[in-house]
Order: structure tokens, then C-alpha cells, then sequence
């Protein structure tokens, strides 16, 4: 897959984007064992820990990927199908806010992870290149369908990076 091109993506999203080297297709099907692993060796006692003061917990984090990984992948679907109508914001506090994380395990998370990762890598191979290409306004931003791949994979890698360096470090 050709590399991605600033003009598929807002720069909003480019710390995501560029944290990602290698084919997009590659990297969101080794994801699929390497962030379950990663959650694995998340030290029970730490999961409801949050660093500071107003932040979300481990286990928040993780269900807050799990959410934008799949409002990302709906937004794909919509651009892919050329659906043409404007797409609206999320507030991801609020999705948090109302989602109940810290009452689930950490294994949760990683079968839900699995099993949403699975069916995204099925529909983005099921686009074709002029799928793909398309573009369509989320967030009062321009996007292509391709753009949403590398900002799954980026995001997870975002805040995968943000749970080593200010959640697990001794």
C-alpha cells in the first residue's frame, strides 16, 4: 500500500500518524496479539490507577481505544459506501464518562479488542484502492477512507506509549 499523503488527513492527527512505520495492513493485524500482550502484563493493582488528578484510569484508556477504534472504522464504512453527509464529533470524556470500564476485567478488554480488530481488518480489505481513496468531512475535517487505517493504529500506539511512560513507570 502506497504511503499515506498529508492531503488524506487533518493535521490534528498527524503525532498518531507518524508513529507508524511500516504497511498500515501489517501493522493493524499485529496488533491484534501484540496490545491483548501488552494488557496481559498490565499489573492487576495498576489497572485502576490514574497518574494524576482528573485523568483516566488503565483500564479507560484501554476502553477509550476500543471506542475510537470503532467510531473511526464507522466513519470509514459511511466515506466508503460514498455516503456524502457531514459526520459529527465525539466528546470522548463523556463516552468515558458513561462506559463503566473500571467494572471490567482487563481479559474484557482484550477479547473485545480481538474481536472488534478482526472485523475492521475484514472491512478494510474488503475496500478496493478507489474505496480507499475516497474522502468525506468528520468533524468538520477532510479524510479519506485510508486516512482512518493509519489513525487506528496510530491512536492505539499513542496511548499504548502514554500507559508506559506515565501509568507503568517505577
Amino acid at each position: 500500500m502506497n504511503p499515506l499523503r498529508s492531503d488524506e488527513y487533518p493535521a490534528i492527527y498527524s503525532g498518531y500518524i507518524e508513529t507508524i512505520t511500516g504497511d498500515v495492513m501489517e501493522l493493524l493485524n499485529e496488533q491484534i496479539t501484540a496490545f491483548p500482550k501488552f494488557i496481559a502484563d498490565i499489573p492487576a493493582g495498576k489497572s485502576e490507577f490514574a497518574y494524576a488528578e482528573g485523568k483516566w484510569t488503565i483500564k479507560e484508556v484501554i476502553g477509550h481505544v476500543i471506542d475510537t477504534e470503532r467510531i473511526m472504522a464507522y466513519r470509514a464504512l459511511r466515506f466508503a459506501r460514498n455516503d456524502t453527509k457531514e459526520l459529527i464529533g465525539y466528546e470522548p470524556d463523556d463516552f468515558v464518562a458513561n462506559a463503566r470500564f473500571n467494572e471490567r476485567s482487563l481479559d474484557s478488554f482484550s477479547e473485545e479488542f480481538v474481536l472488534v480488530r478482526k472485523s475492521n481488518v475484514m472491512l478494510f480489505r474488503s475496500f478496493n484502492d478507489h474505496e480507499l481513496a475516497r474522502k468525506g468531512i468528520a468533524s468538520e475535517r477532510l479524510i479519506s477512507v485510508r486516512a482512518f487505517m493509519y489513525i487506528i493504529v496510530g491512536h492505539l500506539n499513542h496511548h499504548r506509549n502514554i500507559i508506559r511512560e506515565r501509568y507503568l513507570r517505577e
